[in-house]
């Protein structure tokens, strides 16, 4: 019998990895999207006939307990939330509403449907925020610095008051930034491989960019989806750190970037004041050994392959949009 699992947010960066890597594994796919006039299907657009797609939100958790009594997972990934730091200053409020407590809805809808599902939820390094140590480790105090960053610690806490309450298989993987072609282009890591891009191919002359010294573990999300699937194969639920270990500024990220464009990034990369946060967040970088130890989970692409991947997709679409 194939294996059935659940995917909130499949049609994100995340979730379409994560849907590729479960249908090798042989597993049957339920993607979860919310209703609405102009749906993206882009990022799963080559597997989407291999997917059973069903409409509910994180805000309605009768569609998510109906959802689970129709479909009967018997895992499920919640990756789907409001997911850019920087919109979260702008709508905190639906932030906390979709990246919080939808989370307690999905719980709450497996508590009663079924409570034998296995629960993965999508922390974030960004619940580390001012950093109280470095390299940040499951047991690192969490000090938040961004609306974004406070729903993540609700959501994460809420998971391992489920798990200690009712004992469900409830996992949170503490990702730290993950990146790949498929990035949305708001994230710094697309910005920059699509502003070289642009920049080579004529279209653009400057890249407006904010803090060039803030500091990030970055890795590749195909990596990273690998341990979400790992942490749900365990025989006991817990929380993992998944990172790199290594950490790059977002100036090592241009000089790379551009590099692989066959460009200087100093004569484009221009400050804007606009894109600085109201709080940054200091030196966020993981320590990834209990995922190693426990998980056997490894990374198998480095940061400058990462970005040079990067660049060449972005190379591709703009030359294929220039016709």
């Amino acid at each position: 019998m194939a294996k059935r699992a659940l995917i909130t947010g499949v049609t994100g960066q995340d979730g379409s990895y994560l849907a590729e890597l479960l249908l090798e594994q042989d597993y049957e796919v339920i993607g979860m999207v919310r209703r609405s006039s102009t749906l993206n299907f882009e990022r799963i657009a080559h597997i989407q006939d291999r997917l059973t797609i069903v409409a509910g939100d994180l805000l309605d958790e009768i569609s998510l307990i109906n959802i689970l009594r129709d479909t009967k997972p018997e895992e499920v990934y919640n990756l789907a939330a409001q997911s850019f730091v920087q919109t979260s200053w702008n709508q905190p409020v639906l932030t906390g509403e979709t990246t919080a407590l939808g989370v307690t809805r999905v719980l709450d809808a497996i508590r009663i449907a079924n409570p034998e599902i296995r629960f993965y939820q999508a922390s974030s390094s960004e619940m580390f925020g001012k950093v109280q140590e470095v390299p940040q480790s499951e047991t690192t105090p969490l000090y938040p610095r961004s609306p974004y960053g406070v729903a993540k610690v609700y959501g994460h806490w809420i998971t391992i008051n489920y798990r200690e309450s009712y004992g469900l298989h409830a996992s949170s993987g503490m990702l730290f930034n993950h990146e790949s072609p498929r990035r949305g282009l708001e994230f710094v890591t697309r910005k920059v491989t699509h502003g070289a891009a642009r920049i080579a191919c004529g279209l653009a002359d400057k890249l407006p960019l904010g803090n060039l010294d803030a500091q990030r573990d970055w890795g590749f999300a195909a990596d990273y989806v690998r341990a979400m699937w790992l942490m749900l194969q365990q025989d006991k639920p817990d929380d993992f750190v998944v990172a790199t270990g290594e950490t790059h500024s977002v100036r090592e990220l241009c000089e790379l970037a551009f590099a692989a464009a066959g460009l200087d990034w100093s004569d484009h990369v221009v400050i804007d004041e606009r894109f600085l946060r109201p709080a940054e967040v200091d030196l966020l970088v993981g320590d990834p050994s209990k995922a190693e130890r426990v998980l056997g989970w490894h990374r198998d692409v480095e940061f400058p392959e990462l970005v040079a991947m990067m660049v060449e997709a972005d190379m591709s679409m703009v030359r294929s949009q220039l016709g």
